[in-house]
């Protein structure tokens, strides 16, 4: 009898960070040495557990020829239409036992195989590495049968030396992945858990003599002008940059006048380091990051940070991006106005930041640390609080510093995210503080600031962020002396997020406060044949957190939501205001170091939303912080007395790297005077005719009061109060926000149940009156509601007064009447546009006219929900209505009913139905952040008081 015996893996669950790898070095895209990518199709086999199989696949001449194939890069479940297992999202727990540093036997293991032959020219002197970009979670690597190491660390770069191992052809490349490994616990972000090799993988050719690490060093004086350069290289050698006539031996410092980099003037300098063997290029960005005066200053500014958080995502291929998918985000950050981004909650792939060093944004890189789920048993066994893992902490910051060293973008390092506080971060941020001064180092659960440069926050309410601009929010005495950033603010998880402009205006008006980063960037949908786009739950997860993973400012394509629109209007970098009436135009360049001479300005002249007369307008280059009043030209003569405006735009005046000239950068609008409401005498008197009451041109049926047609255009549901919306994922708000979960509260007091008692039909001289009490189930409270109609022949005006009753304790969703429409296709109204906006999210909605269909109406967020009311409406046309407001109202059209948006869970879901349902409303419920951060402000309720309001409805044809 034989037996087999199991491979060893304890290297699985061993804390250090692994064994075999070379020391970690700076990363450059390319140099004059060869090098191979080894992405493409490789061999997989995919086992239940880590030992399930002996180490004999990586020897050589081992058939693989029955296994199956994957795309590297990439993640395992991603591919094989489910045969490889599936995506698991959690927010923080950990989806094993926590217990470390064990991980479950039944621990997926992929096996990969890739056999590659060298160039025919490959340089037989010298060395070669194998390079390892990123793989989750834990990886044992064998070349031509010859064990390399192994280890950990997702996000981070891993190399070894193989140069005696190489062969002409047949070279075989083994890799064992692990989904789950002590490592696993270090890397608790919120996000998917995607095994697989999911960044490149890369044979480098060493020279004799080749450059091995080096750190560049490029510091600005902006008091003189001057950078002074000097590279450290750990192989002697030159640096020349041609522009700057430098050519220094390496270690030597040289001072020179340059332009200096900054995210909105990102100059870099091509130059080029040489040793015996190798010429790397080099792109140098001169800037000095300091801590002075109790203010994050660069090159001798403060900065104000308007950014975003970042996690690497693609629908269908995870955090496997390629060269352009990132280039997409840079160009869109850049088109709305961000400047700043933070690697949330790892080191980007290192492409993305020469990008970020190319176009201009500044950069907090973050290490691959989150031990987030350690919150359920407070923080007891926290690893970062556990002397066993400083050496993995140790190696993780390391690998982040060592790599990315050499970029002017970055200009804070951060330990890491929601990992407890405790020694293992203080060893990390001596190190790093050793190793790179000239940086400053980020860590927001750091609150009393021992080991960091800066106080940061996450999702603080607006009241405790004033206090904290005011220095009045106390701390330990370090704290107090120092800057205040948001890493984390206005969660955008579905419709929102509301309140940036509020926290805009703090931000501005605070000097400690130097700006926040919005969470996130994009939606981690999925993309799916049937659910469309699938978030937590939809792949079976018994443990998940459902559509929390959907919180980005652009949908899973990239497309931008309302909120990126809105965020690009409240960070605009220059503030346009003005006073129409005496057409005075205030302009203010918001930057912290460009002028406005890149930028056109031109004004635009609207009657009742359409430009009548247009031209350009004469704006000095306004240095940052800079403002200056401007006359506009006298208004056009136009026989129309319609609604007048100003629109003043700042345009790019040419082409540049991130946007084509004309790129609108801001703009401001302001009214010429008061809106004109039109008359309505009421001429007609409601006429009985059997079941049915004519007034002017509509129809009624006699017993209920319902509006049946209005001329030729039949009502298919008479316009009745609405107070109902398909709660958010800000209104349904985050668990632990359990007393102002507004969702919660509506449903508990039955708004979405509201029943309607007919009180009277009353036919008058002058009008026809319908009284009614609309009121939820089991309750007592209720909304006393009159319509009335009154018509002039030819227009029907219905007059909604609505009088509360009972304690109201909650605001109402929304306030408005709700109809249906048999048809109704192409839609155009004059006010807001052309996206949707609420109370708090409003300041990107332009007063125009605009055009769309129904369906165009409606904001594809992955989880359905109150989306796409028009705000500002002065009158809207569709389905041959046109209807007239008095006041403005929102204005919202779709194929299907608010409780069949309510009960959906995906945009499959929602089927379009025969009636086209409008609402029309006086008021709206802000929208907030509440999904993580705080809920709208009290200036955004909507109580439940006294209200009237009116629309005048006539035909279109």
């Amino acid at each position: 009898m034989s037996f087999r015996t199991t491979p060893s893996v304890d290297y699985v669950e061993d804390v250090s960070p692994g064994s075999g790898s070379l020391p970690p070095r700076a990363w450059y895209a390319s140099s004059d040495a060869r090098s191979l990518s080894l992405n493409g199709s490789w061999r997989f086999r995919l086992s239940a557990t880590a030992g399930a199989e002996d180490d004999s696949f990586a020897e050589e001449g081992y058939d693989a020829g029955n296994w199956a194939e994957v795309t590297v890069p990439g993640h395992w479940v991603l591919q094989g239409d489910g045969a490889f297992g599936s995506p698991i999202y959690t927010n923080h727990l950990y989806p094993f036992p926590v217990d470390p540093p064990y991980v479950p036997t039944e621990n997926p293991t992929g096996d990969h195989l890739r056999v590659f032959d060298l160039p025919s020219d490959w340089p037989s002197d010298g060395g070669a590495v194998l390079r390892f970009d990123g793989v989750e979670s834990c990886a044992r690597v064998w070349l031509n049968g010859t064990e390399l190491g192994e280890f950990k660390g997702s996000r981070l770069a891993h190399e070894f030396a193989v140069g005696e191992l190489l062969k002409p052809g047949s070279n075989v490349l083994a890799v064992r992945v692990h989904q789950w490994s002590a490592g696993s616990y270090l890397e608790d972000q919120d996000q998917w858990w995607l095994p697989g090799i999911f960044r490149d993988v890369t044979l480098l050719h060493r020279p004799s003599g080749g450059a091995g690490d080096f750190f560049v060093h490029a510091s600005y004086d902006h008091t003189t002008g001057e950078g002074t350069l000097r590279v450290d290289s750990d192989v002697d050698g030159r640096v020349s940059v041609p522009a700057l006539d430098i050519d220094v031996a390496t270690g030597e410092p040289v001072t020179v006048a340059v332009q200096p980099w900054t995210a909105e003037t990102p100059k870099l300098y091509d130059g080029v380091l040489v040793t015996d063997g190798e010429r790397v290029p080099l792109r140098i960005g001169f800037r000095t990051v300091v801590l002075e005066d109790g203010l994050i200053k660069v090159n001798g500014k403060a900065v104000l940070f308007k950014g975003v958080n970042r996690h690497e995502w693609h629908p269908e291929h995870g955090r496997a991006l390629d060269l352009e998918t990132m280039r997409e985000d840079v160009l869109l950050m850049k088109r709305h106005n961000l400047n700043a981004v933070r690697t949330s909650h790892y080191p980007p792939h290192p492409a993305f930041l020469d990008l970020c060093d190319e176009y201009g944004l500044w950069v907090i890189d973050e290490c691959d640390l989150e031990t987030h789920g350690f919150t359920e048993q407070d923080w007891r066994d926290n690893p970062v609080d556990d002397d066993r893992w400083t050496p993995a902490l140790l190696d993780r910051a390391a690998r982040m510093v060592e790599r990315d060293k050499n970029h002017p973008s970055i200009v804070f390092w951060s330990l890491g995210n929601e990992a407890g506080t405790g020694r293992g971060l203080t060893a990390m941020a001596e190190w790093i503080h050793g190793r790179d001064p000239e940086r400053l180092v980020h860590y927001e659960g750091d609150w009393n600031c021992r080991d960091t440069d800066v106080y940061s926050r996450m999702y603080a309410f607006h009241d405790e962020v004033e206090k904290i601009g005011q220095q009045l929010d106390g701390g330990t005495h370090k704290r107090r002396e120092l800057p205040f950033i948001q890493c984390e603010y206005a969660h955008a998880m579905g419709n929102g997020p509301g309140g940036l402009a509020d926290y805009q205006e703090l931000f501005e008006k605070y000097e400690r406060l130097q700006g926040a980063f919005v969470w996130e960037w994009i939606d981690h949908g999925v993309r799916h044949a049937e659910l469309g786009y699938a978030y937590g739950g939809d792949f079976g997860e018994e443990l998940h957190d459902g559509n929390f993973v959907c919180d980005g400012l652009v949908f899973p394509d990239r497309t931008p939501s309302p909120g990126l629109i809105e965020y690009k209007k409240v960070i605009e970098p220059v503030r346009i205001e003005g006073d129409g009436a005496n057409g005075i135009v205030h302009v203010t360049n918001k930057q912290d170091f460009a002028d406005l001479s890149a930028l056109a300005f031109e004004w635009s002249c609207q009657v009742d939303g359409e430009t009548v007369e247009s031209g350009s307008l004469a704006v000095p280059a306004l240095a940052p912080g800079e403002s200056a009043e401007v006359k506009l030209p006298e208004p056009p003569v136009d026989g129309r007395g319609g609604e007048r405006q100003w629109t003043v735009r700042a345009l790019l005046a040419d082409d540049t790297s991130w946007a084509a000239k004309g790129h609108v950068v801001a703009w401001g609008q302001f009214a010429v005077g008061a809106r004109p409401l039109p008359s309505f005498p009421a001429t007609d008197r409601p006429v009985p005719d059997g079941g049915r009451i004519a007034l002017g041109p509509a129809g009624f049926d006699a017993r209920t009061g319902a509006l049946l047609t209005i001329g030729g255009v039949e009502v298919g549901a008479t316009p009745r109060l609405d107070v109902w919306r398909a709660p958010t994922d800000n209104d349904d708000g985050a668990e632990w926000q359990t007393d102002t979960r507004y969702g919660t509260l509506w449903r508990t007091l039955g708004l979405h149940r509201m029943r309607h008692r007919l009180v009277s039909v009353e036919a008058g001289d002058d009008a026809l009156t319908v009284r009614t009490r609309v009121a939820p189930a089991a309750r007592e409270v209720g909304l006393d509601t009159v319509y009335r109609w009154t018509s002039d022949g030819e227009r029907l005006r219905l007059t909604v007064s609505v009088t509360p009753e009972g304690d109201w304790t909650v605001p109402l969703p929304r306030l408005g009447v709700r109809f249906g429409l048999a048809e109704a296709d192409r839609v155009e109204w004059f006010g807001g546009g052309p996206g949707e906006a609420y109370p708090d999210t409003g300041r990107a909605s332009m007063v125009g006219r605009w055009q769309s269909t129904v369906d165009g109406l409606q904001t594809p967020y992955v989880r359905p929900q109150e989306n796409g009311a028009r705000a500002d409406v002065r009158w809207v046309e569709l389905g041959g209505l046109r209807i007239e407001g008095d006041p403005e109202f929102w204005f919202t059209a779709r194929r299907w009913t608010t409780e069949q948006l309510d009960a959906a869970r995906h945009r499959t879901d929602l089927t379009a139905g025969d009636t086209v349902w409008v609402n029309l409303d006086h008021g709206q419920h802000g929208i907030g952040s509440q999904s993580c951060g705080p809920g709208p402000l009290p200036q955004y309720f909507l109580k439940a008081e006294p209200a009237e309001f009116s629309f005048v409805f006539s035909t279109t044809r």
